[in-house]
C-alpha cells in the first residue's frame, strides 16, 4: 500500500509496479492501474515450508516480482521497498490480526482533549541492530524527529501524508521556514515524542504505521551519507523490527532472518524468510510446485489452460482470500479533448458522446447495464467472479460508527435519490448494480432528453486497452458485450481501442494534463487508501483540488471546469469539504462522507468494479494469522508481512478456511469494539 500501498501500474502480466517508478512527476499518490492477469500487488505467490533447519526451524518462502531500487523507508513510495522494510523497521504503532492499532515502538500514547497533540512513550527495550544482529543503540524519541526531518529534506514521495497534518511542516517543506524546530514534532525526552497537528485527525494513529513517520538513528545516518539504504546492501540500514535483512540479489533472492533480540520475539513464529524472483510468465508452475512440496502456498489462475484439471485434483483445498480495500473502477471522461485513438468519424459523433456522458441518466444506464460478474470472471473464473466484486468506491466495511458500517450509512442516503436505489445491495462480493431493466429505463429517459439537444445515436464510447494483456482485453470485451446486448447497438457502441501498453498508460494513468486523456470510458485505474478515513478516497476527485480528477473524470482540478459544473461536482466538492471540517464527532464525520459517497454513486461518474484481492490460493499458512489492516504499512490481505504469521503441515481446506474466517470475523467485531471503547482512556 502503501507505499503499500503503493501507487501501482502493470508492467507485465501478473505484475504490478509502483507508479512513481514510471512517472516521477505525477502528483497522484495512490492511483492504481488494473492488472493484466491478476488484481493484486507484485509478489503474491507465497510459499512456506518447514525448511531444513534444526530444531523445527520454520522457513517461509515467498516469490516476488519487482526488485527494490532502494531500502529507504523514509522517502520511498514504492511497494517493492515497503514490502521489505515493513518487516524490518517498526514505527510507533502496528496492526494486530484484527486490524487494531497496538503498541510497537511506542508502549503507550495519549491525545489532548482538543485532538491536536499526540504524545507517545517509547519503550525502554527498543533497540537498533545491525544486519548482523549486533546492538547499535537504543531507539530514542529523537530518532523520530531525525526521520521526519530527513524525509522532508529529501522530499519524500510519501510526505503528502503528513505535510498538511503536522503544524509548521508545510511551511518548512516549501522553504518558507528554515527552522525545523518550529515544526510540530518534539522529543520531550529520550522516551517521549510529541506531535502537534493543525487540526484534529481521528485517523492520525493509522499514519504512524507508514515509513515517512518511522525513526532513524542520526549517527548511523550521517556515517552512511549517500550510501544509506542502498538497494542490495543490508548493512546500509539499521533494524528495530522483527526481522533482519540478510541479502538482496537482484532478480534472484531476498532473505531475512528472525531478529533474536527483538522486543516482541514471541510473536515472530517464522525463523527465516526467503523471497525468490518470479517473472510471472508460467502461471501453472506455482501450483505444480505446491503439489510437489517445494512451495507451501500458491496463487491460482482460473483462466489458465491447466486450471480445470487442477480444480478437479485440489478442489477441497482451493480457498478464496478476503477482499481488500483497493477499489478498481470504470471512469467517465466528461471533458474529452484528445481523439488520437478513436473510432469516431465525425465531429457530430464527438459532440454527441460528450453530451451523453454529461447526462446522469445515460451514465446510470451504463452502470446498471454493465454485467460486472461476467467482467470479473475473465480474471477470477466463473466460480470466483463474485468474490472480487465491489459496488461503492469507499469499501462498505472500510470504517464503522454508531453500530453501522460505512456501506449501511451510504445506503440510507442513497435511497433518497430515487426508486432505482431501493433494492440495491452495496455489500462486497456480489453485483448490486447490474440490472438490465433499470438500465433500459434510465436509457429511455436519457435518450429522450439527449435527442431534444440534437444528439444522434448510436453513442460511440472509446475504451483503451493493453492489447498484450489477454485478460484485460477479455474484460473490456465482456463489458462491451453486456452493454450492447442490454442497450442495443443502435443506441450504444463500445469501441475498444487495442493499443500498446505504453500508449495506454500515456493516454490514461500517465497523461500529464486532461488534454492527454484520450478515452471516453476507462477501466485502467483504481485506488488504495493511505489511512483509515473515507477522505483518503473521496478527496481525490474534488473538482477544486483533487489530484485525480484528470485520471478518473478527464478534467484538471482547480480550473473551474464547465463539464464538472454541469454534472454537479461542485455540490460533491462542498459535501466532501463539509465532512472534512467535522473533526470532533466521528459518527457525524462518517455520515457526511456517506452523503458524498451516495451522491457519487448516484452520479455514476465513477463505477466500481472489483477489489484487488479475493483470489484463489493453495496454502499451508494458518488462516487469519497475518496482521490485518485496510490501510497503512503494517497490515495486509496478502502474505507480505511476516510477524504473527503461522504455518501448518497440511494444505488448508476450503472448509477449514471458511470456519477460520467465520471465527475471525466474530472475534474481529468484538476486538474492534473493545479497542474503540478503550480509546477514551488515551484522551488526557
Amino acid at each position: 500500500m502503501k507505499i503499500q500501498k503503493i501507487l501501482l501500474t502493470e508492467l507485465k502480466k501478473g505484475s504490478i509496479m509502483d507508479r512513481k517508478t514510471m512517472e516521477s512527476t505525477m502528483k497522484t499518490r495512490k492511483v492504481l492501474a488494473l492488472a493484466g492477469v491478476t488484481l493484486l500487488a507484485a509478489g503474491v505467490l507465497a510459499a512456506c515450508s518447514g525448511g531444513s533447519g534444526a530444531k523445527g526451524e520454520q522457513t517461509f518462502s515467498f516469490t516476488y516480482e519487482t526488485d527494490p531500487d532502494n531500502l529507504n523507508y523514509l522517502t520511498t513510495g514504492k511497494a517493492a521497498t515497503a514490502d521489505i522494510t515493513s518487516n524490518v523497521i517498526d514505527g510507533l504503532l502496528e496492526n494486530d490480526k484484527y486490524g487494531n492499532l497496538i503498541p510497537s515502538m511506542a508502549e503507550d500514547w495519549s491525545v489532548s482533549k482538543d485532538g491536536l497533540t499526540y504524545t507517545y512513550k517509547i519503550r525502554q527495550d527498543a533497540k537498533w541492530y545491525t544486519s548482523e544482529g549486533e546492538e547499535y543503540a537504543p531507539v530514542k524519541a529523537q530518532d523520530f524527529v531525525t526521520g521526519l526531518k530527513y524525509a522532508t529534506d529529501k522530499k519524500s514521495e510519501a510526505l503528502y501524508l503528513v505535510q498538511d497534518s503536522i503544524k509548521g511542516l508545510d511551511a518548512y517543506a516549501k522553504g518558507e521556514s528554515k527552522d525545523f524546530s518550529q515544526v510540530g514534532i518534539k522529543a520531550i525526552d529520550d522516551q517521549t515524542i510529541q506531535y502537534t497537528l493543525n487540526k484534529p485527525e481521528s485517523f492520525w494513529n493509522s499514519k504512524t504505521t507508514m515509513g515517512v513517520l518511522a525513526p532513524v538513528n542520526e549517527e548511523f545516518l550521517n556515517s552512511k551519507g549517500d550510501d544509506f539504504a542502498k538497494a542490495t546492501d543490508p548493512s546500509s540500514i539499521l533494524y528495530n523490527g522483527p526481522y533482519l535483512l540478510k541479502s538482496v540479489v537482484t532478480k534472484s533472492t531476498v532473505e531475512f532472518a528472525k531478529n533474536p533480540n527483538y522486543w516482541d520475539k514471541d510473536n515472530v513464529h517464522i525463523d527465516k524468510v526467503k523471497l525468490s524472483f518470479w517473472d510471472g510468465q508460467d502461471t501453472s508452475k506455482p501450483a505444480e510446485n505446491f503439489k510437489d512440496g517445494s512451495l507451501s502456498a500458491a496463487r491460482l489462475y482460473p483462466t489458465s489452460a491447466s486450471f480445470s484439471e487442477l480444480e478437479k485434483e485440489m478442489k477441497d483445498n482451493i480457498v478464496y482470500t478476503q477482499q481488500d480495500s483497493t477499489t478498481y473502477v470504470v471512469g467517465t471522461n466528461i471533458d474529452r479533448q484528445s481523439y488520437k485513438y478513436t473510432s469516431k468519424t465525425s465531429e457530430e459523433q464527438k459532440t454527441s458522446t460528450k453530451k451523453a456522458l454529461l447526462n446522469k441518466d445515460f451514465r446510470q444506464a451504463i452502470a446498471f447495464g454493465f454485467d460486472r460478474t461476467a467482467y470479473a470472471s475473465q480474471l477470477n473464473g466463473q466460480n470466483g467472479a463474485s468474490k472480487i466484486l465491489r459496488n461503492i468506491f469507499v469499501p462498505p466495511t472500510f470504517v464503522q460508527a454508531d453500530g453501522k458500517s460505512f456501506g449501511d450509512m451510504v445506503k440510507e442516503k442513497l435511497v433518497t435519490y430515487g426508486d432505482e436505489w431501493k433494492d440495491v445491495n452495496l455489500a462486497d462480493a456480489q453485483d448490486g448494480l447490474y440490472n438490465p431493466e433499470k438500465a433500459k429505463a434510465e436509457f429511455a429517459k436519457a435518450k429522450a432528453a439527449l435527442q431534444a439537444e440534437g444528439v444522434t445515436f448510436p453513442i460511440h464510447l472509446d475504451m483503451p486497452v493493453d492489447q498484450t494483456a489477454t485478460t484485460k482485453v477479455q474484460r473490456v470485451q465482456s463489458m462491451k458485450q453486456s452493454l450492447e446486448a442490454t442497450l442495443g447497438t443502435d443506441n450504444v457502441i463500445i469501441d475498444i481501442q487495442q493499443l500498446q501498453k505504453d500508449e495506454v498508460l500515456n493516454v490514461t494513468l500517465f497523461a500529464q494534463t486532461a488534454a492527454g486523456e484520450d478515452w471516453d470510458l476507462s477501466d485502467n485505474v483504481g485506488w488504495g487508501p493511505d489511512f483509515s478515513d473515507p477522505s483518503t478516497y473521496l478527496d481525490i476527485i474534488k473538482p477544486s483540488v483533487g489530484e485525480n480528477t484528470r485520471t478518473y473524470l478527464g478534467f484538471d482540478s482547480g480550473k473551474d471546469n464547465e463539464a464538472a459544473k454541469k454534472v454537479g461536482l461542485n455540490d460533491y466538492d462542498k459535501m466532501v469539504n463539509e465532512a472534512g471540517e467535522e473533526t470532533t464527532d466521528v459518527t457525524k464525520r462518517y455520515n457526511k462522507y456517506a452523503e458524498a459517497q451516495a451522491w457519487l454513486t448516484d452520479s455514476a461518474l465513477v463505477i466500481p468494479t472489483t477489489s484487488r484481492t479475493g483470489r484463489p490460493i493453495l496454502s499451508k499458512m494458518v488462516p487469519f494469522t497475518l496482521p490485518f489492516a485496510f490501510a497503512g504499512n503494517k497490515g495486509t490481505s496478502d502474505p507480505l508481512r511476516y510477524k504473527y504469521l503461522e504455518l501448518q503441515d497440511k494444505a488448508v481446506t476450503a472448509d477449514e478456511y471458511q470456519k477460520a474466517q467465520d471465527k475471525w470475523m466474530k472475534e474481529k467485531e468484538e476486538s474492534n469494539k473493545k479497542a474503540q471503547e478503550e480509546l477514551a482512556k488515551h484522551v488526557k
